[in-house]
């Protein structure tokens, strides 16, 4: 199943490296005010979080959505728009004695998985940091969050049909120790894998991970 689901993935984000400057950025802007628009949906999903956690967790800061969070992470999608692409940037530029002349300039890497825990902040910051830089992105995020993440990637994919772009660049996996696997194992299909967490979850991809 969810090989199915990586290669989704893989075949949207062949397009999506070839979107323009002004296209990103106008999807940024769109999932900025649609953010906005979905307030009330986002808390409503992420106070079902809040119910499966005690009130005196460490964690339970960190998963809390309000309304003024809501609208600085709308507020954060604004800015990413605004930063220069990372894309087309000659790194280096080198002519060979034959005449042939070689240069190295950014692109996509593809494909990137984000394993991380209970903030469902992250599941914004980093489709919109994935988008600018050309990537399509699968989400790994942890069970605290479940109901939160999957109202935002909702959003995520409804603003991306709605701007006549393949929904599949995002995806968000179950949030079973499985699921986190199968991403590990993807080979093929995920070009990177980036933990974003504690020093557990880094050491336990680092030494688990065939992905890069």
């Amino acid at each position: 199943m969810s090989e199915n689901i990586f290669k989704q993935v893989q075949d949207a984000s062949r397009k999506l490296g070839m979107l323009s400057e002004n296209k990103i950025n106008q999807i940024l802007l769109a999932l900025a005010a649609k953010t906005t628009e979905s307030i009330a949906a986002i808390l409503e999903a992420n106070q079902k979080d809040l119910d499966r956690m005690p009130a005196n967790d460490p964690k339970y800061d960190r998963l809390k959505l309000t309304e003024q969070r809501i609208r600085n992470i709308a507020g954060d999608i604004e800015n990413v728009s605004r930063l220069p692409s990372p894309l087309g940037i000659r790194l280096e530029r080198k002519e060979l004695e034959n005449g042939l002349l070689l240069e190295k300039i950014t692109v996509p890497l593809g494909v990137i998985g984000i394993i991380y825990e209970a903030r469902p902040n992250v599941t914004f910051d980093v489709f919109a940091l994935c988008l600018k830089s050309g990537n399509a992105c699968i989400l790994k995020g942890g069970r605290d969050a479940e109901h939160s993440n999957k109202q935002i990637v909702s959003l995520i994919k409804d603003t991306l049909t709605e701007q006549h772009e393949n929904p599949d660049i995002v995806t968000l996996l179950p949030s079973d120790r499985s699921a986190t696997e199968e991403l590990l194992h993807a080979v093929g299909f995920v070009d990177v894998i980036i933990p974003r967490g504690s020093q557990q979850l880094i050491d336990y991809v680092r030494d688990n991970s065939k992905v890069p």
